[in-house]
């Protein structure tokens, strides 16, 4: 006789499901409670999942590492000129994150950037053309640019490499060749450019920007769990969404703290941090960032899913170069003026060198706009120290090149991580 084998309900649900350790953990629901963020926190570390911890572990580090050296580093003042300071590195890079999504790279940001503030500076102070206008006209080269790069990428087939490296050197040249024989063009010191840098918001609006946003963060996510649990996902408890905004809080009410000290929060900055914001939730909460993030897992297999794959690619480089545009103009404000070395220096080298450290793949299809913020602020704080303690630039290139050797190596070590788990691609 064949011996049969009865399973119930429970034994076959047994089988079916995966057991916790074979579970995606952004599948899990965490509990409300430290020990169950703790379970998760080792979860993602096995899986691969390392987050933002890394850099902000690191930023952590070296801000004990130069205060220690030298007690001005974290005074008012300088964490103020430090949050103006990264701003334009800061735009440039979020451009960058858009383009290692999709698996590619960018090398004409830097010459972008500085043939925007030459387009700026020659409209504006050449031709007496109004500041708006000349701003508006310098981010539509950034846009031509972008697009052409982009068309020439998707439609004709050439490595984005070869495009941008040639944009590199023919951006420049326009820049040089915009520029003449005068090599630095001054602007105004009162204009709409100079106030991009030079605006600093009261405390009483510094507070009512952080009263704002956790407002907007509580309830968009509130909302988001509400709908997940309605409709059966697995959602978050309020007492964790209540103790992430409280999380929240702690950075944003401290550093607003900080800034009132000074001057105030700079424009210069909630512009940057703007544009992260609104670049995280195009990437999140879109159908459009949805599709970014499947290009550069796998283009073909987001081809046969019906996306168009030369569109995204196309936009991709087209807003990559807007952002360039947008951080030479900021260039220009803090220094009132445009030259034949703007943009021509180490900016494009931080730029991808902010948006790795940041977390952001060379891989494709990994990462956030909030890199550009954390990496941003890591490049910004040990250009800040070295200064502090009259260290030679070389030094600075130095040990940014040991941080971001770090970055790359966590990032092989967490993609191999995935790849182990069954989650990563190649």
């Amino acid at each position: 006789m064949t011996q049969q084998t009865h399973l119930t309900h429970e034994d076959t649900a047994t089988e079916a499901a995966p057991t916790e350790a074979a579970r995606d953990p952004r599948l899990l629901v965490t509990a409300a409670s430290p020990r169950g963020w703790i379970q998760a926190l080792r979860r993602n570390v096995r899986g691969g999942e390392l987050g933002p911890v890394p850099v902000i572990v690191g930023l952590i580090l070296i801000a004990v590492v130069f205060q220690s050296l030298n007690d001005r580093f974290l005074s008012p003042q300088n964490l103020s000129n430090l949050t103006v300071q990264i701003a334009a590195i800061g735009l440039m890079t979020t451009g960058v994150i858009m383009v290692l999504l999709l698996g590619e790279i960018d090398l004409s940001i830097g010459s972008v950037a500085g043939l925007s503030a030459a387009v700026l500076a020659v409209l504006a102070v050449r031709h007496g053309v109004n500041e708006w206008l000349a701003i508006l006209a310098a981010l539509g080269v950034g846009l031509l640019i972008g697009l052409l790069h982009g068309v020439i990428f998707a439609k004709v087939g050439v490595p984005a490499f070869v495009v941008t490296l040639a944009g590199l050197l023919g951006w420049q040249g326009t820049h040089l060749y915009l520029m003449g024989s005068d090599g630095t063009i001054n602007t105004s010191s009162s204009g709409p450019i100079a106030l991009l840098t030079q605006t600093y918001f009261v405390p009483f609006l510094g507070w009512v920007i952080v009263a704002a946003t956790l407002a907007l963060y509580l309830v968009s996510v509130l909302t988001a769990e509400r709908r997940r649990r309605r409709s059966g996902l697995p959602h978050r408890a309020p007492a964790e969404v209540l103790a992430r905004t409280a999380l929240l809080a702690l950075p944003l009410t401290g550093g607003v703290w900080m800034l009132n000290q000074y001057n105030g929060v700079p424009l210069a900055f909630l512009i940057f941090v703007g544009f992260v914001v609104l670049l995280d939730l195009v990437l999140r909460k879109t159908r459009y960032g949805r599709m970014v993030y499947a290009v550069g897992g796998n283009a073909e297999a987001a081809r046969r899913a019906g996306v168009n794959v030369d569109l995204i690619r196309v936009s991709v480089f087209g807003i990559a170069s807007v952002l360039a545009a947008l951080g030479g103009i900021m260039l220009v404000s803090r220094n009132f003026a445009a030259s034949v070395s703007t943009g021509g220096g180490a900016e494009l080298m931080m730029a991808i060198a902010a948006a790795v450290i940041g977390g952001t793949s060379l891989f494709g299809g990994r990462g956030n706009a909030y890199s550009a913020l954390l990496g941003g602020l890591v490049l910004g704080a040990i250009t800040s120290g070295l200064l502090l303690l009259q260290m030679d630039t070389s030094v600075r290139f130095m040990i940014t090149a040991a941080v971001l050797l770090i970055a790359v190596i966590l990032d092989a070590v967490s993609r191999r991580g995935r790849k182990t788990h069954a989650r990563g691609g190649a």
